[in-house]
């Protein structure tokens, strides 16, 4: 195999396609990145067994072939050649020369034979979305996704696709976030994509721009393609949580929040807050005024701030993460927040409507036993 191509492109081309190659493997294969030359075009596929990428690019092809290449050090070589043009060529017995102007490596690749097979997606059913629009719903719910092993099924966001309407849902036990949009679409499907999936898609996405990315489901798999660059994942099986049983409408307590204002509260109550020592945020909900205290062995914090209320004063119990996760993927000024008692979740809403909805569990306060 032999060609040449610009470096800058090829590098940019590599660094992302690097995102797919597993770093836990007995599998040598697995550690690289397959390089397809023909027909003066190059592909690039990686491949974890989870999540796969591939994409083309234009280059001189003087030799047809294919070859393995240790992603990790290809990656750093590219990156280090001091031209703006490279040349690969492969010998029989796969060594690999890398040059540019008087830069010259030689590295051992692997067999492509050796690589694993991406699957093919031989029947599926395709909608589109803007790119700025799927940018957002995985970034106000990518935060709730479980890490947890013990029920797969939620180590992913749930899509649920119906008439001119996208929904996506994620859930760890302590949070919930659901995000929904309207969008033109004909097509009805419920899925599950893996989070490490949404959060390779979230990096790809361009979030101002309004261009449509096209998507396919599989039975057991998803492609998506996203600016020139084709990401194919495996879909997670399993009993998602019946999200609409856990949103109960039911509250004495509405209140309207400036997000920044409780965030930056909540966020000063945490400096006494660490791995050793944790402690909830207490948060009293009162006429005209939110009061923010927290206790540590390093000491104590009290803060507070305006808000409006209608109906009853309720004083509840936080873990200071999960409520800043959620006061931050907010991505507005302002909050409507709804309250059932001290012991039933926070429901957070837009100030209009219902685009997102956010639940985060209290936790039970020393005085409440």
């Amino acid at each position: 195999m032999k060609f040449s191509c610009g470096k800058k492109n090829f590098s940019d081309a590599v660094s992302v396609i690097q995102r797919a190659v597993s770093t836990k493997t007995t599998i040598p294969a697995l550690e690289g990145i397959l390089i397809k030359a023909a027909d003066n075009k190059i592909t690039l596929t990686s491949n974890d067994l989870e999540i796969g990428m591939t994409t083309t690019l234009d280059a001189n092809v003087t030799e047809p072939g294919d070859v393995v290449l240790n992603a990790k050090l290809f990656s750093e070589i590219l990156r280090k050649l001091p031209t703006d043009y490279v040349d690969i060529s492969v010998d029989d017995k796969l060594l690999t020369t890398v040059t540019s102007g008087a830069s010259e490596f030689t590295i051992l690749g692997i067999p492509a034979s050796e690589f694993p097979e991406t699957p093919v997606l031989t029947e599926c059913e395709k909608f589109s979305i803007p790119q700025n629009i799927l940018a957002s719903m995985i970034r106000q719910t990518i935060f709730c996704i479980s890490t947890d092993d013990t029920k797969p099924v939620h180590t992913g966001s749930l899509f649920e696709l119906s008439e001119n309407q996208i929904r996506i849902v994620s859930v760890d036990g302590f949070r919930l976030a659901v995000r929904t949009e309207k969008i033109n679409n004909s097509l009805t499907a419920k899925f599950v994509v893996p989070g490490k999936t949404l959060s390779e898609i979230l990096k790809m996405l361009s979030p101002e721009s309004d261009e449509n990315i096209n998507m396919c489901i599989g039975r057991k798999h998803i492609l998506f393609e996203i600016n020139g660059y084709t990401i194919i994942s495996r879909l997670l099986e399993g009993d998602f949580l019946d999200y609409r049983s856990v949103i109960v409408n039911a509250s004495s307590t509405e209140i309207r929040i400036n997000v920044r204002n409780f965030t930056d509260s909540i966020e000063r109550a945490s400096l006494l807050i660490s791995d050793r020592l944790k402690s909830p945020v207490r948060c009293v909900f009162d006429k005209d005024i939110i009061k923010v205290t927290c206790s540590t062995p390093s000491g104590k914090v009290y803060d507070e701030i305006p808000a409006t209320l209608t109906g009853d004063t309720v004083e509840m119990g936080f873990n200071n993460r999960y409520l800043l996760d959620a006061l931050k993927a907010a991505e507005c000024d302002e909050i409507r927040v709804f309250l059932n008692g001290p012991l039933s979740p926070m429901r957070i809403y837009p100030i209009d409507g219902e685009n997102f909805i956010f639940l985060v569990l209290p936790v039970r306060l020393k005085t409440d036993a």
